[in-house]
């Protein structure tokens, strides 16, 4: 009598329950629901900064903003069931608990300021669309990066400020009278805004050489800098891909190791196989050579039936092996 299998334990159920829980939220279709959810969210943060909207459709847009943060705190709660603790390892998981959390401040008093933090929710859209966390992430990894051109600018930055207080501060004090005005007026020309009529040909009408200490400084600063930033940030890019391609390229591995030794298993097990079937046919040959003597019927019967079987038995085990080798 075949036994059932034994039921699972309480902790195993659970576990199994949670497990099938976080799959669950995992699926396209609950994910595609969440990014519906954050797009509808953010309409209706965008309708409740309008003065006629919130005249015409004030009650149904907070309804409806508070229906959607049920959502997002049901959405978050049952993922914590689901993962427990580890909910907290990823630094997404974390990111959209904080959001969702600033929402639940009670928004009077000296707390009111959080009432315009609920727009923060908005930015649950990167952590649930995977292109956009993977750009995130990107940035994230180029800070270093970003960090050493950030501190090469300052270093620029402070000599030329130097510079044009020294040469400038006493005929332009608006502009570079201090270091900090110099500071801010090189920003300025970095940034490209009314840089030559604002600044540099006012004071080339004063010092018609100027132009030989700002045209360096923005050939330097604006376009150099800014070409070195965006190289960073690509390089990491292409970088985060590599890792990725390696991790799949090393589970497509993996896969095709274990593949490889299944199938050594079986040829194993039809070399067995092939091995009882060349002693069978010897059987036949044998019995096939009895059938030429003059022997009792039932004799002749009894080897041609295991001629027959054995033939048989050839014929499936040929067919396997050569189904095998096609899947190899």
């Amino acid at each position: 009598m075949i036994e059932a299998n034994p039921p699972l334990s309480r902790p195993d159920a659970r576990a199994a329950w949670r497990e099938r829980l976080g799959a669950w939220l995992e699926t396209p279709a609950i994910q595609r629901l969440v990014i519906l959810v954050i797009i509808a969210n953010a309409l209706v943060l965008g309708l409740e900064t309008s003065s006629s909207a919130m005249s015409r459709f004030g009650p149904l847009l907070r309804a409806l903003d508070q229906a959607m943060l049920a959502f997002f705190v049901l959405e978050l709660g049952l993922k914590l069931v689901a993962r427990g603790l580890s909910f907290f390892r990823h630094g997404w998981n974390v990111f959209d608990f904080l959001v969702v959390a600033i929402a639940l401040v009670p928004s009077s008093g000296p707390l009111a300021v959080f009432r315009a933090l609920r727009v923060l929710r908005v930015l649950r859209l990167v952590s649930a669309t995977p292109r956009l966390r993977f750009v995130v992430e990107a940035l994230l990894h180029a800070i270093p990066g970003i960090g050493a051109i950030a501190g090469l600018m300052l270093i620029i930055f402070y000599v030329f400020a130097v510079i044009v207080t020294k040469l400038f501060g006493a005929s332009f004090p608006d502009w570079f009278g201090t270091l900090g005005a110099s500071f801010y007026s090189l920003f300025q020309i970095m940034t490209l805004e009314s840089w030559s009529m604002g600044i540099v040909r006012p004071v080339m009408q004063v010092y018609p050489w100027a132009w030989a200490i700002f045209v360096p400084f923005v050939i330097v600063a604006t376009f150099t800098m800014l070409n070195l930033f965006i190289g960073i940030i690509v390089n990491t890019m292409q970088s985060l891909h590599q890792q990725e391609a390696e991790a799949t390229l090393a589970a497509l591995r993996a896969v095709t190791s274990e593949e490889a030794r299944q199938i050594e298993r079986r040829l194993a097990e039809l070399g067995r196989e092939l091995a009882a079937l060349r002693q069978a046919l010897a059987v036949d040959s044998s019995c096939l050579s009895v059938l030429r003597w003059p022997v009792p019927s039932a004799a002749r019967t009894a080897c041609a039936s295991v001629a027959i079987s054995a033939r048989r038995t050839w014929s499936i085990a040929s067919m396997a092996i050569e189904t095998t080798w096609k899947r190899s």
